[in-house]
């Protein structure tokens, strides 16, 4: 980001210290991202933890330690802390890198499985999650649903040896790449007066007979999210997550994770770095427009790197992670506004350049605001957590 303001002086904020191990760990992947770039092993994209499938890219990532780095060393991880982790997932998401297959995965699936999975589950998932080689979906959202996640339908029904599951999941990114997801589905009837009662979450392998994965295609055709139905699949009792009943308890937790990471800001990152590129003779009101953006950028930053550090702490800010949640979808999408506002260029999906991001980035737009929770539910949430309703 500063590299790209060279050129714009007055822009350029105070850089943020780092101890030296990290900000070494800064250079090393951001050298490593250049030599891919250079080698036209992949381009930058807009929104690449949705829709940057490689998995050859992932496995590289795994080899280099890159990937569960929080995961302990007994489990195949690199048991460092948060504040690696996150430069090395802020590099990645600023040089638009191809890193969904192991997104889900690594960012909520490994810290769920580490707080509530059984001995065995860590074993049999977190070396292959480290190592870039499991894929992991969500199975949270429902159709109409939306956000209210208590409202889910999906049940498991006490079998012999474990539980079968009936119902339909949606909005699932890469299930159809994906070995298995964690399903959220009733154990027991649903309670008016205690909505979030009854609740437990599994570990679904999605090659299980009965499980059909359907696409939901984008804007554009391409096909990222599915709809996942389950026909009385069979779970184990040794792929329950948790304990049967506290699903709700732990889908907060595991919903931290996914609200507060640098995706919700930077899924239309490397447009803003081609528009400060393309934008260095603005007249001082527009430049005070690209400063504003700029310094909202910064400040989310700096709120998702405190919520990185509390999760760290074994922590579960589920109102700060709405926060950035919120703010940062509405970002992205003063990203999208500001460029075709700036720098109004003629559409050219198939270029290299500054219009293609802004044509990737604008077909993309529409899901930014749903994913991890509307934001007119997080705005609940925050309100709910300051005492206001």
């Amino acid at each position: 980001m500063v590299e790209a303001m060279a050129e714009l002086p007055d822009l350029v904020p105070p850089p943020v210290e780092l101890p030296e191990r990290v900000a070494e760990l800064r250079a090393e992947v951001r050298s490593f991202v250049t030599g891919e770039q250079s080698a036209g092993l992949w381009r930058p994209r807009a929104d690449t933890w949705l829709s940057g499938w490689d998995e050859r890219f992932s496995k590289e990532l795994g080899s280099r330690g890159w990937l569960g780095m929080t995961i302990p060393t007994e489990y195949g991880g690199q048991a460092r802390g948060a504040l690696e982790r996150y430069v090395v997932t802020e590099e990645l998401l600023a040089a638009g890198a191809p890193v969904a297959a192991h997104w889900i995965a690594d960012r909520q699936i490994a810290p769920s499985l580490l707080r509530f999975g059984t001995e065995e589950q860590k074993q049999r998932f977190l070396p292959g999650i480290a190592a870039g080689e499991v894929y992991f979906g969500i199975g949270m959202s429902e159709p109409d649903s939306g956000s209210d996640l208590a409202s889910v339908r999906s049940r498991a029904d006490r079998v012999e040896g474990g539980w079968e599951l009936t119902g339909t999941k949606v909005w699932t990114s890469g299930a159809h790449h994906a070995h298995a997801f964690i399903a959220l589905v009733r154990t027991s009837p649903r309670n008016e007066r205690q909505r979030h009662a009854g609740l437990s979450q599994m570990i679904v392998e999605l090659e299980s007979p009965g499980v059909t994965i359907r696409p939901i295609p984008l804007l554009t055709g391409a096909h990222h999210f599915n709809e996942v139905v389950l026909d009385k699949v069979f779970v184990p009792d040794a792929r329950v997550l948790g304990e049967v009943g506290q699903g709700w308890r732990q889908v907060t937790s595991e919903l931290a994770f996914e609200r507060s990471g640098p995706e919700r800001y930077l899924s239309t990152f490397p447009l803003l770095v081609a528009l400060l590129r393309e934008c260095g003779e603005l007249d001082p009101g527009r430049r005070r427009d690209l400063g504003g953006l700029v310094g909202r950028y910064w400040t989310l930053r700096r709120m998702s790197m405190a919520i990185a550090g509390a999760l760290d702490a074994g922590q579960a800010p589920e109102l700060a992670a709405a926060v950035v949640k919120d703010l940062g979808t509405r970002f992205e999408n003063e990203v999208i506004d500001s460029g075709r506002l700036l720098l109004a260029v003629p559409p050219d999906p198939g270029g290299e350049g500054y219009a293609r991001l802004l044509a990737e980035a604008v077909l993309h737009a529409p899901g930014f605001t749903l994913r991890g929770g509307a934001n007119e539910i997080l705005r609940g949430i925050v309100a709910r957590g300051l005492g206001l309703r």
